[in-house]
Parts: structure tokens; C-alpha cells; sequence
């Protein structure tokens, strides 16, 4: 079920709060652009900075508007085991098809801890979870062993998103747990890298302008065409890189804006885009033909 190009979907805002006609305008896109799947309040969807009742009615608010046609994997991480247990419950209720959960922030449990975190939430819910694994904004790696422990712990632990971009870690993983876990990519820099040792596809930034050719990229690798599947991968790359030419999601959201989609309105501390940067994101973006 879970598989492909989930998008890591961005939460327009206007004027300070969410802006769920624009949402609704997204979800659609994706939906009609052939997503296989939609991610909303993880990192992309800022949900550091969302209020726990926006958090709660954008994962809601995805989960009607999608209406069944492709998976919704809610967002639903925090450095408290409380509070992620919380949120998942009621991602579960609200009947998200799965939750993406990302490895406590800040507090820097050990991995004792890292498993015990994930292990209290698969134990008191029922919803599939997908670990998230971002050492660069998380400061703790979940090691490989780790997540083997986890995933023959756990029944509804089904697979991780691994955004290290280590393909080493990632080929660990596919070789601790084997091939019934679903490894996704978390860096669209090395989707497709990630795909040829086993990743079953990827929660991608770079999905939010251009969600044909990052799924279409899938498709074609699935589809044992390798020769495509590369040539998108080429073709995505310069893009995907200007899109973390500042922390996400300041450049996509701009991408966003500049495409005419939503407002490139962002929460503090995040701040605009601006500069040589603005300008570096305009010129990948007119070279794509996006412009």
C-alpha cells in the first residue's frame, strides 16, 4: 500500500492561519498528478511551529479531502513519547492510512530510548507506522540494529523513512530487516540511488512542483525501465538541490509561490527567501520550464 512518491506536502497559510482552500487546491493536483501517496504536518508541512488543534485538523482536514483515492501518512512525531502517542491516536481515529513518525528531537535519548519511544507508541495503537529517521535535524541516528529490533518487535512498524542520506545505512537496513520492510527515501537527492538497493520509493520534497515527473521517475523504475527511471533522476536533481539551498520548506515554498500556487507565507522563526538564494531557486526553476 505504501509505496512510490509520497509527497511531503507543504501547509499553505494566509494571513497567519492554514489556508485549506489552497490545501484542497494541492491535494488535488497531487491526486490528479498521479502521488501515490501524501504526507501532511511532517517537516515539509511545518509542524514544529502548527498549534496541536492545527495539527490535528490538517491531518483531518487531508484525510477527507483525499477521500481513499491514495494512502495519507500523517505526521505525528515529537520529542515527547506522549505527545507522539497522542497525535498518532488520533491520526488513527481520523483514519489516516498510516503515521510517520519522527525519532525524538533535542532530548537525545540513546538508542535503549529510541526503541522504547517507538515500541510504547506500536504498542498502545494499531495504526501501520513508518519510523523517520533525520540525524540532521534530529541529532540522534537510529542505527540499523535498532530498527531491526524494532521491526521484529512491533507488528504495525512497517517501514522507515531513512533521511540520512547514507546509502550504506540504508543498505544495512534493507539487510538487517530484508525486503518486507519498506525502506523510503527521505532525500530526493538520492531517490534513486535508494531504490536499487531494495527502497520500495520515497517521501519527497521535490514531489510538491513537479509530482508527474518524481512519480513518473517511480513508474519507470518499476516498470524495469532503469535507463528512464535514471534520466528523470539526472533531470530532478540540480532542482532538488536548489530546494534545500535553505532549510526546508523556505525554498519549495517559494518554488510554490512563484509557480503561482500559494503564498510563500512561512511561520517564524523560518524567515523569506531572499538574495543570491531567491535567485539560484528562480533560475533552477526556469531552466525546469517552470516558470
Amino acid at each position: 500500500m505504501i509505496h512510490g512518491s509520497i509527497v511531503a506536502i507543504v501547509t499553505p497559510f494566509s494571513d497567519g492561519a492554514v489556508d485549506y482552500g489552497k490545501l484542497e487546491e494541492l491535494i488535488e493536483f497531487h491526486v490528479e498528478s498521479g502521488t501515490h501517496g501524501i504526507v501532511p504536518v511532517g517537516t515539509t508541512g511545518e509542524s514544529p511551529t502548527l498549534s496541536h488543534a492545527e495539527h490535528e485538523e490538517v491531518i483531518k482536514f487531508t484525510v477527507e479531502t483525499v477521500k481513499q483515492r491514495i494512502p495519507v501518512v500523517a505526521g505525528t512525531g515529537s520529542n515527547s513519547t506522549e505527545e507522539a502517542l497522542r497525535l498518532t491516536r488520533f491520526a488513527e481515529q481520523a483514519g489516516a492510512d498510516a503515521a510517520l513518525v519522527v525519532t525524538p528531537y533535542y532530548n537525545k535519548p540513546s538508542q535503549e530510548g529510541v526503541y522504547r519511544h517507538f515500541r510504547t507508541i506500536a504498542d498502545k495503537t494499531s495504526i501501520p507506522l513508518i519510523l523517520y529517521n533525520v540525524p540532521g535535524r534530529t541529532i540522534v541516528n537510529i542505527e540499523p540494529e535498532t530498527v531491526e529490533r524494532l521491526f521484529c518487535d512491533c507488528e504495525s512498524i512497517i517501514g522507515i523513512k531513512e533521511a540520512s542520506g547514507s546509502l550504506e545505512q540504508a543498505s544495512r537496513i534493507i539487510f538487517l530487516c530484508g525486503e518486507d520492510l519498506i525502506l523510503l527515501s527521505g532525500d530526493d537527492a538520492v531517490n534513486y540511488p535508494l531504490l536499487t538497493v531494495g527502497g520500495k520509493g520515497f517521501i519527497s520534497v521535490t514531489a510538491n512542483i513537479v509530482p508527474a515527473d518524481v512519480s513518473e521517475m517511480y513508474n519507470s523504475f518499476a516498470r524495469g525501465e532503469l535507463e528512464k527511471a535514471k534520466e528523470l533522476h539526472y533531470r530532478l536533481l540540480p532542482l532538488s538541490r536548489a530546494l534545500f539551498v535553505e532549510s526546508n520548506p523556505i525554498p519549495v515554498k517559494t518554488a510554490l509561490a512563484v509557480m503561482g500556487k500559494i503564498s510563500p507565507e512561512i511561520r517564524a522563526p523560518l524567515y523569506e527567501l531572499s538574495g543570491e538564494n531567491l535567485e539560484r531557486l528562480k533560475r533552477e526553476l526556469k531552466s525546469y520550464g517552470l516558470t
